[in-house]
């Protein structure tokens, strides 16, 4: 890597790419990059060239000099790569259009990670992760693969259990949301509070102490009832039961709410269904608007606009990992990564999301200890 670091990103293409850009910029001191190859595939073409562009003045109007490469042959962006992340959506939104309305038409919850459509899409992404890991031992055998493709937690799975490719990490940003929201409900700076998760991607719980080990996880779901919880664009906002986080003494991810509050979370879907359009149709929306502002010549920097996406900071999580693992800076993240015990109601060989320390070797995992009865029974049958 003395030369400068090469980045593939499969999916290259996707709207989320300024942010990830604009991640790389602001790390590289840290991260001295050469050259980015953005990958797409022929029905991805146009939106490749725009948002290609787009990144190349992102980087034409930084301090750096980087090249941009847009490129619809994967190997050839792979060869030599220090690092691949992967962010396609295999049939684009028209397939998650689809993996929502399906089970919606028959009374059933439609998300892209959960319930039928999340099993859909992962028919689709795996085997389409798996021959990238088979190109990469060829073409790139020591580079790290950073995951945020959906469903993150099975891609990553797939990868470490059928790929035998153990340099991957799994990145979610509803954690990062989660430990960006929570400590100004305290009146405090992310990095005055301590986390620690242990579950599945998507199905996961936290617990939270201050600097002086107190734990404070309760103050924090008192907040939660008063003011914003972080909760992503793409979940309808159904309080928890105040009482059943009460009993547990942890705090579930956005995503419990398809378990927890399972009826409500199936009537909006279905009106939505019936009259608005599902998440992804709104998100189609929202994605022309998106295309339509990287195409300004003028536009050097990521919109706002992005935000609405719903998927904001997965991109910003992806670059810190990869300065984490090149720099060796042993960064507390939140990963998809072999479990090793760290949640011990699980095989120890299973892909388990928990809070980790990201350096050179990779995630080492922070041990979280049993799960209450309740919750280990929830993760176990999943």
């Amino acid at each position: 890597m003395t030369k400068g670091i090469k980045i593939a990103t499969i999916g290259g293409g996707s709207s989320y790419t300024p942010e990830l850009m604009e991640g790389f910029i602001k790390r590289y001191e840290e991260l001295p990059i050469r050259e980015i190859w953005l990958v797409d595939i022929e029905a991805g073409k146009e939106k490749l060239a725009i948002v290609g562009a787009m990144a190349q003045r992102m980087w034409d109007a930084s301090p750096y000099d980087v090249k941009i490469h847009m490129t619809l042959d994967r190997e050839e962006a792979l060869k030599d790569a220090d690092f691949v992340t992967t962010q396609f959506r295999v049939g684009l939104l028209n397939a998650r259009i689809k993996d929502e309305r399906i089970p919606a038409y028959y009374g059933m919850i439609g998300q892209e990670t959960n319930g039928p459509g999340g099993m859909f899409k992962a028919f689709r992404t795996v085997p389409i992760i798996l021959e990238i890991v088979e190109d990469m031992k060829r073409l790139c055998p020591d580079a790290w693969l950073i995951n945020f493709a959906n469903p993150s937690g099975m891609v990553t799975e797939a990868i470490v259990r059928y790929g035998k490719w153990d340099k991957v990490i799994g990145l979610c940003n509803v954690p990062v949301m989660a430990t960006m929201v929570e400590p100004a409900l305290l009146g405090k700076e992310p990095d005055e509070l301590i986390y620690k998760f242990a579950g599945l991607n998507h199905f996961h719980w936290h617990k939270v102490t201050d600097s002086h080990g107190n734990d404070v996880t309760m103050d924090i779901i008192d907040k939660m009832y008063e003011e914003d919880n972080g909760l992503p664009k793409n979940i309808f906002d159904v309080p928890f039961y105040k009482e059943q986080l009460e009993q547990m003494k942890m705090i579930p991810c956005g995503y419990h709410r398809y378990y927890y509050r399972q009826e409500e979370m199936l009537n909006h879907a279905i009106e939505e269904y019936k009259t608005v359009g599902t998440r992804a149709q709104q998100v189609k929306q929202t994605e022309a608007e998106l295309f339509e502002l990287y195409k300004d010549p003028e536009l050097d920097h990521k919109p706002e606009q992005l935000q609405k996406r719903g998927g904001a900071y997965y991109s910003d999580a992806a670059c810190e990992t990869i300065a984490s693992i090149y720099a060796n800076k042993n960064t507390q993240i939140v990963v998809s990564t072999k479990n090793e015990g760290a949640v011990p109601d699980l095989p120890a060989d299973c892909v388990v999301e928990v809070t980790a320390y990201v350096g050179g070797q990779g995630a080492r995992n922070v041990a979280f200890g049993e799960l209450p009865t309740a919750e280990k029974g929830w993760l176990q049958v999943m």
